[in-house]
């Protein structure tokens, strides 16, 4: 099943990086986003003074199979009738009640944007190589290290064999000895982190299957990925240049990568779920008991 918004978004953030024909395309459909999801490619063409062939290499520019994606895309954008929140800042003595409401709201776009960013295909895809997968690696650097944590903690609750790294050389060693039956994933926003690329071009050299979880765009992490997830591209205001938008993107995406593997094993992932849940109960009770004595 196709995802049903973020044409928009999409047209909004490739426009500027497009050749000179799909980059008019890409306009009109900005300016006219009603009047364009009743055309043809053809009639794009001929009112873009370009070709339906144009309007076909912009639609594979943005990584969607075709212009009817993109229309019902498009439409159920003029359906939501998305309004994008103003990135707005923090000020000096800024109220809690202020920044409260400005964080949510930016967060709020954020997991949205992300949501309808990922590609229910790519994602199918994730889940069926993470399910029969005999190891998983997970590469990040930087704020992308704490994605890279996390994911490693959620999936070894489900008994899957995972493992995160942040330093080159550890996460080299460890794609070193990769099969084809193993899964790496490099998390990178920018998506230009050479490190996390270095990575992914390793473990595909070995023949494990390599996933990217970046910023929506085509970039040096995503030419190395054989399945490619996307987050929102927010841009983090002077105070949240600390990756705090980017950051909660990523869990985000994250998230529902793990709740799609634990579903399609949910017997198995509920069974591991309760272990690990009282394997952590159990320390807790001893170190209560330890303080009684």
């Amino acid at each position: 099943m196709t995802r049903t918004n973020a044409g928009i978004f999409m047209l909004k953030e490739m426009k500027d990086k497009l050749p000179p024909s799909e980059r008019k395309i890409a306009e009109f459909i900005l300016n006219q986003p009603e009047k364009a999801i009743s055309m043809t490619a053809a009639e794009l063409g001929k009112a873009t003074t370009t070709s339906s062939a144009a309007v076909i290499r912009m639609c594979k520019s943005l990584n969607i199979k075709g212009i009817q994606e993109l229309k019902l895309r498009i439409a159920g954008d003029l359906q939501r009738n998305t309004k994008e929140v103003d990135l707005r800042d923090i000020e000096p003595n800024e109220s809690c009640i202020s920044t409260i409401e400005k964080m949510t709201s930016h967060s709020i776009q954020t997991i949205q944007e992300t949501a309808d960013l990922l590609d229910t295909g790519e994602l199918a895809r994730a889940v069926e190589v993470l399910l029969s997968s005999e190891k998983i690696h997970f590469f990040g650097v930087g704020a992308s290290s704490i994605t890279a944590l996390d994911a490693q903690q959620k999936f070894l609750r489900i008994n899957k064999a995972a493992s995160s790294f942040t330093d080159l050389h550890m996460g080299a060693t460890a794609v070193a000895n990769a099969t084809e039956k193993d899964v790496v994933m490099g998390i990178s926003f920018s998506g230009e982190t050479y490190e996390v690329a270095k990575i992914l071009q390793l473990a595909k050299d070995r023949g494990a299957t390599t996933i990217s979880l970046t910023k929506y765009g085509s970039s040096i992490v995503t030419e190395y990925a054989d399945i490619r997830l996307y987050t929102s591209t927010s841009k983090e205001a002077t105070f949240r240049s600390g990756a705090t938008s980017s950051r909660l993107a990523q869990l985000h995406a994250l998230d529902i990568l793990f709740m799609c593997v634990a579903s399609q094993a949910y017997d198995e992932a509920v069974t591991y779920l309760d272990s690990t849940r009282d394997a952590i109960s159990s320390l807790h009770d001893d170190s209560v008991k330890k303080k009684k004595k």
